[in-house]
């Protein structure tokens, strides 16, 4: 006989005297994160081990509100903060190539120093550069300079002029050339007159001498020429080696503060050597020149150049940096070149390159959401790529997926070193290690967050130190009383559906405790009781109840088909539970079964409609064999039965209705009623033997609250599975009914147990000959099947003689036919 089970093993109550404190208040925070002992270790090992190769990343894999993002921030802080701070990363001007701008690496807080230092020292530039060329000694040696060219450009002319009137020619010098003049025998330039009244012979002597007049112009023009370039020349000599020595202290300077920084001290050096070259730009302070007012045209910054661009300045980090990208788009994490638009163009420079999240983290921690990071696939495989280089290339999104853009910048790649962690579900990882060749070699570490941890009394403990933490946090969260701790450890361990474990979902918990402690302040109260943490779960409920409520009302009305009183062959009432978001709520519904003479077998009303999922399909089955070991060891098992969820008009999908069915089935063949106050769930096997399922604690509150609104009668209960028992977190109300004996729950390990509670008719046991007892259940529902077997039997063999007096009939048809013919035979 099946013993129903006593009020205190329905759910775990906890002792709220074991709490010792008069509120959460009282205790230390809890600075640990607790129940996740597997994933914590992974952690560790990702977070020690430095790799070259980045092959040591991290995927946290877990549900959502088991605490992942909590537990890796708090690991990352404490982990980095041991770190030594990373060097600023700055992007300067390539003096050799200027769409390449290079990098550059100071230790931390160099970098906006260096900024500064090179501000100043460019003002101090457009002050000195000026007045070197104002002084007397810059002047009087260029007055010297010129004053000797000067004079050998007059030798040159001079000698010019003579050469040229020793072949009869004068040269005369205009603003906008050299105009050769034939002379007289006198020295006077001829007429035109003067000149065609002269003989063809002399005309001809002329001509050519103006030819060799011309060839000594120009090679003496030439000669000028390379004068006024060793003139110039010489001034910018002398320019240079005046503002050298000028600024060779300050490049001092500068090279002893960033003594050992070899790309500083290079990039020092190339911009000396550029500002020699341009000194152009340091006249009149450095003023730009105005263009011309009809069409003014942006003149670009000549000192810009001098300037650098600091990415990223770790002045400020303590040890090293921790980065949570929440939208990992390809710019959020790569970085960008900005544009900007002068006279309808586009133009940019090094100073428009704006850092992403790879250059914050870089030599720290970035942390991924799975879910936002994979949504855009150009942000992974990029990621990858910087994985593998150990690079960041800052790149235009379209170059990255091989379209042609217009010619931008291409920054010289920063060295990549960065612990990756990406959070999400162990769905992503599992697509990711069995699709990507590339996952597997890049995250080598797999922290695994669970939903659940065991309870014990130092979990019980520490779970109010985290409400403790939960308070510090949250200034409008009220401190906890015992009673409101112990209510909240009950809670913890309803969500997992097992009385020796707590949940882990620290999400859902610190909801319901700010929810509490709404409610208790809006009583007035200075602690979040017991009373107040049921009644936010209560009013919880009540927020996501109204389909649960319409339905039970429609079962009340007589609308939906539910008895709960009363008793009924082939009929009884089975249980699922239905998912509305965060919401699950149980439904009982009728099955019911019907037995008839025939061969059809078991027919699956479901299935045949095309309203059953394959698990069902296999529970199905499975009754097939549980009757066959039963029924049928020594003859074919010979019947026609149907099956159906009365009022069903969606899929149905899973086995937990299996044992439901089967006892609908044994009723049928046995004639032997069932209580229709009992419910029933648990799938079963072929061997008989009920199996734990999910839900239990939904489907036995859904039952029961059908049963309330159609009255509690004493005898109403639920037949569950044995193996779930220790699943029982069922609400105070149910503990109630049950401990008053309104209501009961009978759990049941083997079919036999299960029909014998609900028909109160013993299943039966073979004797040593294999035969039921006639009053056993089994018995009658053997008797049953012979009597259809013998039906079969006897419909097959008066079907046999009806089929023999036809064919005697047609025969002697025949014969008849062959007597009478008149037709001629053939002798």
């Amino acid at each position: 006989m099946v013993k129903e089970l006593d009020a205190t093993q329905l759910r775990y109550t906890c002792d709220a005297s074991a709490f010792q404190f008069k509120t959460t208040s009282d205790l230390e925070p809890l600075d640990q994160i607790i129940g996740q002992e597997r994933a914590i270790d992974a952690l560790k090992l990702g977070l020690g081990i430095k790799d070259a190769k980045n092959r040591y990343n991290i995927y946290v894999a877990g549900h959502p509100g088991t605490g992942k993002m909590s537990a890796v921030e708090h690991f990352l802080t404490r982990a980095s903060a041991d770190e030594p701070q990373p060097p600023d990363l700055c992007y300067v001007h390539n003096f050799e190539n200027p769409y390449s701008p290079r990098y550059l690496e100071l230790p931390a807080g160099k970098g906006c120093q260096l900024r500064t230092d090179l501000e100043h020292h460019i003002d101090r530039l457009k002050r000195e550069i000026p007045r070197v060329f104002e002084s007397d000694e810059f002047k009087a040696r260029s007055k010297k300079i010129n004053d000797r060219h000067g004079e050998r450009r007059t030798t040159l002319l001079e000698e010019m002029e003579t050469k040229a009137r020793e072949l009869g020619f004068a040269v005369q010098r205009t603003p906008i050339g050299i105009n050769t003049l034939p002379l007289d025998e006198k020295g006077e330039p001829l007429s035109q007159e003067e000149y065609d009244a002269l003989p063809e012979e002399r005309r001809n002597e002329i001509r050519e001498n103006q030819g060799q007049v011309q060839t000594l112009i120009q090679e003496q023009l030439q000669d000028v020429a390379r004068l006024d370039e060793d003139r110039e020349s010489e001034i910018k000599k002398l320019a240079k080696e005046a503002v050298l020595f000028m600024i060779e202290p300050h490049y001092a300077q500068l090279n002893e503060r960033y003594e050992g920084l070899s790309k500083v001290l290079a990039f020092l050096e190339s911009m000396k050597k550029d500002i020699v070259e341009n000194l152009d730009a340091f006249q009149n302070g450095g003023a730009a020149k105005k263009t011309p007012f009809p069409f003014p045209t942006p003149q670009a910054d000549p000192f810009k150049k001098y300037t650098v661009n600091v990415l990223v300045d770790n002045a400020k980090t303590d040890g090293a940096p921790v980065i949570v990208e929440q939208n990992a788009t390809y710019p959020n994490l790569f970085g960008s070149i900005e544009r900007r638009v002068q006279m309808g163009v586009a133009v940019t420079d090094f100073t428009m390159i704006k850092p992403g999240s790879l250059h914050r983290a870089n030599g720290g921690y970035l942390v991924l959401n799975a879910n936002n990071l994979f949504r855009l696939g150009l942000s992974w495989e990029a990621l990858k790529i910087a994985l593998k280089r150990r690079e960041i290339h800052i790149e235009d999104p379209w170059q990255m997926m091989g379209y042609s853009t217009t010619e931008g910048l291409r920054p010289e790649p920063l060295p990549f070193r960065i612990k990756l962690v990406i959070i999400g579900s162990s769905y992503i990882y599992e697509i990711l290690h069995h699709y990507d060749e590339d996952f597997s070699k890049l995250f080598n570490v797999k922290a695994d967050f669970g939903t659940e941890m065991d309870r014990t009394p130092e979990r019980e403990q520490q779970m109010a130190r985290f409400l403790s933490n939960c308070c510090m946090q949250e200034p409008a969260v009220l401190p906890f009383e015992p009673s409101g701790v112990g209510k909240m450890v009950e809670y913890a361990t309803e969500l997992t559906g097992d009385q020796t474990k707590l949940s882990c979902q620290f999400g859902n918990l610190v909801s319901i405790v700010k929810e509490a402690s709404y409610w208790a302040r809006t009583d007035g109260a200075d602690a979040v009781s017991g009373d107040h943490v049921k009644q936010a779960l209560d009013k919880r409920d009540f927020r996501h109840d109204r389909i649960d409520a319409k339905i039970r009302e429609m079962i009340e009305r007589g609308t939906i088909f539910v008895d709960t009183e009363g008793a009924r062959a082939g009929q009884l009432n089975g249980l699922a539970v239905l998912q509305m978001g965060d919401y699950a709520f149980g439904k009982p519904s009728r099955i019911t079964a019907t037995v008839h003479a025939g061969k059809g077998g078991l027919v699956d009303i479901e299935r045949e409609a095309k309203l059953g999922g394959k698990t069902h399909t296999k529970g199905i089955m499975i009754l097939k064999g549980f009757l066959g070991e039963r029924f049928a060891q020594e003859r074919p098992l010979s019947f026609s039965a149907s099956l159906a969820f009365e009022q069903s008009y969606s899929m149905i999908d899973g086995d937990s209705a299996s044992s439901t069915e089967l006892y609908a089935i044994l009723s049928a063949l046995a004639d032997a009623p069932i209580r229709q106050g009992i419910a029933v769930t648990g799938s079963v096997n072929q061997k008989g033997e009920i199996q734990p399922i999910g839900g239990v604690n939904q489907k036995v509150e859904g039952f029961y609250c059908v049963c309330k609104a159609k009255g509690l009668t004493g005898d109403q209960g639920v037949l569950i599975p044995r193996a779930n028992v220790d699943n029982l977190m069922l609400c105070e109300e149910v503990v109630e009914a049950v401990e008053a004996g309104r209501f009961h729950v009978y759990p049941v390990s083997t079919v036999e147990e299960g029909i014998e509670v609900l028909t109160g008719v013993p299943a039966g046991e073979r004797d040593e000959e294999g035969a039921y007892p006639e009053d056993s259940l089994f018995g009658r529902a053997v008797a049953r099947l012979e009597a259809i077997h013998e039906a079969l039997k006897a419909s097959g063999k008066d079907d046999e003689d009806e089929e023999k007096k036809e064919e005697g009939a047609k025969g002697d048809k025949t014969s008849d036919n062959d007597e009478g013919s008149d037709e001629p035979k053939e002798e």
